[in-house]
């Protein structure tokens, strides 16, 4: 939850920090691009660092550098160190959801994983509650100054309690391993020991190319709208109250915690439909929304901003198969980098978007909250379907080799 409340602080409060830093949309976004960034670029090197230390040192680090990474915001005034800032951050919160995986894999039962994995995800989604309602209302009501840096010193307060409380693997256990308590089976759970061999083996393998696109394509669009640019559109754009404002993206943080055990659920359920049943039309419906508000004449009613903040809500808890996928079809030595590989899907498509978007404003000559328009948002927001079609066929694609590499479909017989 301080993860996600860390990643997702700039959320409420973008406008304020484009007055703050005297940025437009392009340096604005890039706030939230570089943290994306350093984020998944540094996917790989923790889960090696995983294999080597366990996670309850990571956790600790982690939490140290989003709490320095605040502290640094607290006190910055240019779009330089607010850069640094975030660079921290997005290296401090990359160390958390894989040491999160790790420890669910050796501490519980291995069948229970997927259901225990949603479970996590969707308990730290109530994070960016944090974000959009209460740091909001302190920054108000006090300073930016003491917002951050009161967020800075909850980072230091669990990076003690995690020091404390975790412990990497459970008593007695000397190595890392997942445990099916069904079958008796045992799977040991390491990185490859070569980086480059680990990476290549891992993405040469089509279920793995599976999960990354199925996370490149389904969470984006929430990501988008619910670490920068949701509260700037509906406030500046749509002409909302900040409060109302406030309640939708709310709703969609609400729909995405309610989603998760549901869409855990059916993918139990049907593991070898889950593409077509789950993924595919949670990207459909996603895009379908936006399109809706994009095309709506005038402002789009609260009742079709609801639903955009539903169809939003399915792309997190939908992204969770990806990671299904890299488990279900590596071998164990490969885990953690699949691991690594598909979580970078879904930031690097977060932040094209971001950037993407952010571009957009600027080019219209839209990039200041001065300047925010609602056909101007419409206009940046389209720069979203791209990566959409990109990701849903790509998908397909990958799901087809997948079949036939596992042997469920016959190859196709090449055009004489």
């Amino acid at each position: 939850m301080l993860s996600v409340t860390n990643r997702s602080s700039l959320s409420a409060v973008g406008v304020d920090a484009a007055v703050r830093f005297d940025a437009d949309a392009s340096a604005l976004s890039m706030f939230a691009v570089v943290q994306l960034a350093v984020y998944g670029g540094l996917q790989i090197p923790v889960g090696l660092l995983l294999d080597r230390f366990g996670a309850r040192p990571i956790v600790t680090v982690g939490m140290v550098l989003m709490a320095v990474g605040q502290a640094v915001m607290a006190l910055a005034s240019d779009v330089g160190i607010g850069l640094l800032a975030r660079v921290l951050i997005g290296a401090g919160d990359a160390a958390i959801f894989p040491s999160v995986l790790r420890v669910i894999a050796l501490w519980f039962p291995a069948q229970r994983a997927p259901v225990l994995v949603q479970l996590t995800s969707t308990i730290g989604q109530f994070g960016q509650i944090l974000s959009v309602i209460p740091l909001a209302l302190l920054l108000h009501a006090t300073s930016w100054s003491i917002a951050f840096g009161a967020l800075a010193g909850m980072g230091v307060l669990f990076a003690v309690l995690a020091f404390a409380v975790i412990r990497s693997r459970p008593p007695g256990r000397t190595s890392d391993v997942a445990v099916d308590t069904d079958t008796g089976a045992i799977q040991v759970v390491r990185s490859a020991a070569d980086l480059r061999e680990g990476f290549r083996e891992s993405w040469a393998h089509p279920a793995t190319r599976l999960a990354f696109w199925s996370h490149f394509a389904t969470p984006f669009a929430g990501t988008t709208f619910g670490l920068l640019w949701g509260l700037p559109f509906l406030t500046a754009g749509e002409g909302l109250s900040p409060a109302a404002a406030s309640l939708v993206v709310t709703s969609f943080i609400v729909f995405l915690i309610a989603l998760g055990p549901v869409i855990g659920a059916l993918s139990m359920r049907h593991p070898m439909r889950r593409s077509r049943l789950l993924v595919l039309p949670a990207v459909a419906f996603q895009a379908a929304a936006w399109l809706a508000v994009i095309a709506w004449p005038g402002p789009a009613p609260l009742w079709l901003l609801f639903v955009l903040a539903f169809a939003l809500g399915t792309g997190g808890p939908t992204s969770m198969i990806a990671f299904d996928h890299a488990r279900t079809y590596n071998p164990s030595h490969r885990l953690s980098t699949a691991t690594g590989i598909v979580n970078g899907g879904g930031f690097l498509a977060g932040l094209l978007a971001i950037l993407f978007i952010g571009i957009a404003m600027d080019a219209q000559g839209a990039g200041t909250p001065e300047t925010y328009t609602l056909d101007a948002f419409r206009i940046a927001f389209l720069t979203q379907v791209p990566l959409w079609l990109l990701g849903a066929v790509m998908i397909v694609f990958e799901r087809r080799r997948t079949r036939v590499h596992l042997g469920l479909d016959a190859p196709r017989r090449p055009r004489r």
